[in-house]
């Protein structure tokens, strides 16, 4: 019964965590920053993804950690496993290759601060649609390589298992709301790569 509260627990502090996580990428929380703090905004996505390695590390530490084991692989598969691991790695590499790793994390933005680059309509980043390399086989490349690494692991407990079925919900939940917000970007042209190109997965049913 203690594992149950223990899940329970583990699981709303990831609903919190994702939900605080959702709101701020919100474009009405980042159009007030901006009325508030004007060209401050450049340091929205730095902020943003500071504040997020903060609050994984306070889940962590702090959660209840169910400790049930539910697999352990024997040798010489601890090693082999490390294989999809090492490719899921690779692939978001790949990713990377085309968008802004700077951009993402919000180095340019910072850059763009110091060179009196922001206009008055910037928000946390600038966007742009690829639809190149493997963003022509999952619209979110980077969540489907990022939940293979987690998914293949030599030993699995219960309070990891709970950690990637939170996340690869969040994923899923996550880029729903971050696709509206493309569709308003891009219209007709991001309807039609929905269309075809799956979300995640890179596969059709």
């Amino acid at each position: 019964m203690n594992y149950f509260f223990e899940v329970v627990t583990l699981i709303i502090l990831f609903a919190l965590y994702g939900f605080i996580h959702s709101v701020l990428a919100f474009e009405k929380v980042k159009i007030l920053f901006r009325k508030i703090f004007g060209k401050f905004i450049a340091f929205y996505r730095l902020g943003y993804n500071l504040l997020a390695l903060i609050g994984l590390y306070f889940i962590w530490d702090l959660a209840p950690q169910p400790s049930l084991q539910i697999y352990k692989l024997p040798q010489p598969f601890d090693y082999l496993i490390l294989i999809p691991q090492l490719l899921a790695l690779v692939g978001m590499i790949w990713c990377f290759k085309y968008i802004s790793l700077k951009e993402f994390v919000g180095l340019n933005q910072f850059d763009r601060f110091l060179k009196n680059e922001i206009s008055d309509n910037d928000l946390d980043e600038k966007y742009t649609l690829r639809i190149e390399g493997p963003y022509k086989y999952s619209r979110h490349p980077i969540y489907f390589f990022s939940i293979i690494f987690l998914m293949f692991r030599a030993e699995m407990n219960l309070s990891y298992l709970t950690m990637l079925m939170s996340f690869t919900a969040y994923f899923y939940i996550g880029s729903y709301y971050e696709e509206k917000k493309l569709v308003r970007l891009f219209g007709d042209v991001y309807k039609d790569y929905q269309k075809n190109v799956p979300r995640i997965f890179p596969y059709k049913i």
